[in-house]
């Protein structure tokens, strides 16, 4: 118990450097922020302030925007997950704690054992986390999971920490998205899996139309009613176009050194299921 104490503070410790020392990084290049142009150094803080003001609406404007398909997504996900005794798993950008709460529920309908610090749920965004703690706490799961403020493409973690890494719907909000994908790779032990579920390219040109049609003319409109925030939303309908497509972004994960690295569509293409390992 000593040991994990230590390990859990050594951790919170990390994650407050890596938050501070980040903020000054990469000053002079540019990123996108949506299809807005912005210097590398303030996009984070924006991402920060957009999932600051979504925190509270997140989970029901997702249910909204997706007519609840995230749900099926997102279970199908965690179906992807061997589960093994012992499986310590790393879900990054997961304050709400969507990814992990379903794992542990498939944990325990296989009467798998939990231990502490199996499962991490490690987001950027403080706001993001209460709201995840809030509703574990409702679901009886809080000596579950481990939360943990840190960034993604600088993790609080040591070399090979973990079995399993889960990302869903973050990494196209981070500044660099091949440091984030280097950092997975490091914090997984040999053998570990990667698994990213994001927003993807549909290529079937009709349907394509319909879906930019409804991201565009319907989900800000939706943001602006249920949750009093146009802008947020739209900004989230227009990094999911700046975010590579399938064949792209395996290229990305191959570069990080994953092998088996492979990808699978959901509903036409507006999602997908990336996957790799670590050998």
């Amino acid at each position: 118990m000593a040991a994990q104490k230590k390990f859990l503070l050594k951790t919170l410790r990390a994650a407050t450097a890596n938050i501070r020392c980040n903020c000054h990084s990469n000053v002079s290049q540019e990123t996108h922020f949506g299809f807005e142009t912005v210097s590398k150094s303030s996009k984070a803080g924006r991402v920060h302030t957009v999932f600051e003001n979504v925190a509270e609406k997140y989970d029901l404007m997702n249910d909204l925007m997706s007519g609840g398909i995230h749900r099926a997504w997102k279970n199908y996900l965690v179906s992807q997950i061997n589960v093994l005794n012992g499986n310590r798993m790393l879900d990054v950008a997961g304050g709400t704690g969507d990814i992990a709460m379903r794992y542990i529920n498939q944990l325990k309908y296989h009467n798998k054992t939990l231990s502490t610090g199996d499962i991490v749920v490690c987001d950027i965004n403080q706001a993001m986390l209460d709201v995840g703690k809030i509703k574990a706490s409702r679901l009886g799961l809080s000596q579950e999971i481990i939360w943990v403020c840190g960034n993604g493409e600088d993790l609080p973690f040591q070399d090979n920490s973990f079995d399993v890494y889960t990302i869903a719907f973050g990494l196209r909000n981070f500044t660099n998205t091949q440091k984030a994908l280097d950092e997975a790779y490091r914090v997984l032990a040999p053998g570990g899996k990667f698994l990213c579920l994001e927003f993807s390219a549909v290529k079937n040109p009709f349907l394509k139309r319909l879906y930019d049609e409804y991201s565009f003319q319907v989900i800000p409109v939706m943001g602006e009613v249920i949750a009093k925030d146009w802008s947020s939303y739209q900004y989230l309908v227009e990094s999911i176009r700046q975010f590579p497509d399938q064949v792209e972004f395996s290229a990305l994960i191959t570069t990080s050194g994953f092998k088996f690295v492979k990808y699978e569509n959901l509903t036409f293409g507006v999602a997908a299921i990336h996957s790799g390992f670590k050998l």
